[in-house]
């Protein structure tokens, strides 16, 4: 028999008096965690027994619980569990001391902290969180152990203490809180369900809450994922998001070595009501919720996931500024940018009808990461698609080069706007010749990196440049005048005399294929992507030679009937002649939307005085 435990009192040896002051100071605006903590204590007890279990074969027969109990009428709020349990010596060890030495040291040590449950955990505070809500605490415990003793202890807030023997007959502990009176919100049902919900929703223990279970102790990620079918993974992500729609993919993490990570990772449907710049993802440690706002744990570009990391591994008071610091997050990254590169080939492996709809929520954060990390860029780079005017609707950059190396070898020829460069799409398409469409916001940018990865890979818009395949080489249209002038230097020369005024034009008379279209603005290439650049970062706005068509080429269409007609007015000295040449000019910048007000005015003036000639 052991001794039986007399009345005790004494202080709590933690070297100062106002210790309680401070952490209702410091840890107030946080308070809710305190059941957390006192949750999360009861868990571990169960789990230490059910290993000694394993270890000395005690043979428990017991289900093993965590009871949460309001008693209104009291003022208290309990948490018992059926775990080990203490000895008075172990309540003399674990709770009447804590490890630091002065109020001040305390102060000076934490006073920068942004995430003050920093300090949780940093002195063993997890159960004087408590007194952040209560007035007194007392714990009623018996240990495991063979004819050991029950122990009741209490604490009002100071560091005075009493320690007696109890009337405890179960295994395990009880922690009572009477509440404070500013506090009574924890004696509200609704109140404390919320608190577990959100912090104890997935403890590996049975939680109940007056009787009723709350927390579902086998998430999905605890689960093989051999054994676990669509369908779970979608009912998961319900109970997670309720509000959401139908995740895109997701992954499952089980990872022991070299680091302990498991967890489930959504990709969302994104709508215009998600924040794509706020963390999403929920972190556990040991099913114990530690907090929903992590973004260190996620490569920058893959910001938009959701779903569960648990990271038995990472303090479960982990703060930002250790996220930060700690080698072992960099690693988790680099696993999830893996992860989530391998499941983007397996999506592009199963065909475009399966993987389009997804690549075009996903398409900018994928083309983001290939920037930001090389790694996911080697490991992507031959599955990215890109919209195509081709027969394939889609097209990976590979397959495209492949099939233009006979035509334009190195060359891919892209549209950033469908509805602006319809003229353009249309001669190109007339002429067999295959677009990608790179419309997104980030693709000016990709393409640039795309030419630094590729080093025999250049971008041309469909507006840069006219291609050796839509033009027609008839050496008969080139029929030489009593001045030694063909056909096309008169037409040269024609637009050149009725477009002086334009600055920055230049003239150039090519003979399409396709006769359809009068005239063409043709931009430099890079002179364009420069000033875009420089635009885009704010420089220059009012910079004259920023300006797109500060210098632009008006590729004139010998082939033409419209500029056949024009060139005809002129030689019979109709002024009509230059009626058709500004029109063919202005068309031509009207499907770039890059008339003035004063040239769109005059362009609406003559379109009627051309009509009025029909």
């Amino acid at each position: 028999m052991t001794e039986k435990t007399k009345k005790e009192t004494g202080e709590i040896s933690i070297h100062t008096e106002n210790i309680f002051p401070i952490i209702k100071k410091w840890l107030y605006s946080e308070k809710e965690i305190f059941l957390r903590e006192l949750v999360a204590n009861a868990v571990d007890a169960i789990s230490k027994l059910k290993n000694i279990d394993l270890l000395e074969g005690l043979r428990l027969s017991d289900d093993f619980v965590v009871e949460i109990k309001i008693n209104e009428a009291k003022g208290t709020l309990s948490v018992s569990d059926n775990g080990l349990g203490m000895t008075a010596d172990e309540v003399r060890k674990y709770i009447n001391q804590v490890a630091f030495s002065s109020a001040e040291d305390f102060i000076e040590k934490f006073k920068g902290l942004e995430d003050k449950n920093e300090i949780i955990g940093h002195f063993g505070l997890g159960f004087y969180s408590s007194f952040m809500v209560a007035k007194k605490v007392e714990i009623k415990t018996l240990s495991y152990q063979k004819e050991a003793e029950a122990v009741d202890w209490a604490c009002a807030g100071t560091t005075e203490y009493s320690l007696t023997a109890g009337k405890r007959k179960k295994r395990g502990t009880e922690v009572i809180l009477h509440l404070a009176d500013d506090e009574k919100e924890f004696l509200k049902k609704e109140r404390v369900r919320e608190v577990l919900v959100k912090f104890c929703n997935f403890m590996p223990v049975t939680i109940k809450l007056d009787d009723e279970q709350i927390n579902d102790s086998k998430p999905l990620w605890t689960q093989p994922a051999t054994e676990l079918k669509e369908e779970d993974y979608r009912e998961f992500y319900r109970k997670l998001y309720p509000l959401s729609g139908e995740p895109l993919f997701w992954i499952h993490l089980n990872i022991d070595y070299p680091f302990n990570l498991k967890g489930v990772l959504y990709f969302p449907r994104l709508t215009t009501e998600f924040d794509i710049t706020k963390s999403h993802i929920k972190l556990f440690c040991n099913q114990v919720f530690v907090t929903d706002n992590c973004p260190e744990l996620i490569p920058e570009f893959l910001t938009p996931l959701q779903g569960c990391l648990d990271a038995p591994d990472l303090p479960l008071n982990v703060s930002r500024s250790y996220l930060q610091n700690e080698p072992q997050v960099r690693k988790i990254r680099e696993v999830i940018s893996s992860r989530i590169a391998a499941k983007v080939v397996e999506l592009a492996k199963k065909g475009t009808d399966e993987f389009a709809p997804i690549w075009e929520d996903i398409n900018t954060f994928v083309k983001y990461g290939m920037m930001r990390d090389d790694k996911f860029y080697t490991k992507v780079k031959d599955h990215v698609i890109y919209r195509s005017t081709g027969e394939h609707k889609y097209t990976t950059l590979p397959e495209y080069l492949d099939r233009a190396k006979e035509k334009h070898e190195g060359k891919v020829y892209y549209s950033n706007d469908e509805g602006t460069q319809s003229t353009y799409l249309k001669l190109f398409e007339s002429q067999g010749t295959e677009v990608i469409i790179l419309d997104a916001a980030i693709d000016n940018h990709f393409i640039q990196f795309l030419e630094s990865k590729e080093e025999k890979t250049s971008f041309q818009r469909v507006d840069s440049d006219i291609t050796e395949n839509l033009l027609e080489h008839d050496e008969g249209q080139q029929v030489v005048d009593a001045d030694n002038k063909t056909r096309n230097q008169r037409i040269e020369e024609l637009f050149k005399t009725e477009l002086t005024s334009i600055k920055g034009l230049s003239i150039r008379i090519e003979t399409l294929k396709d006769d359809s279209v009068p005239g063409m603005i043709l931009l430099n290439e890079q002179s364009r992507r420069f000033k875009e650049m420089m635009r885009n970062m704010g420089q220059g706005k009012d910079a004259p030679e920023l300006d797109m068509f500060a210098e632009h080429t008006l590729m004139v269409n010998a082939a033409s009937p419209v500029v056949a007609k024009a060139l005809q007015l002129k030689g019979e000295g109709d002024e009509k002649a230059q009626l058709l040449i500004e029109q063919i000019y202005d068309l031509a910048m009207l499907s770039h939307l890059a008339l003035s007000k004063e040239r769109m005015a005059k362009f609406l003036e003559r379109s009627s005085q051309l009509m009025g000639l029909i």
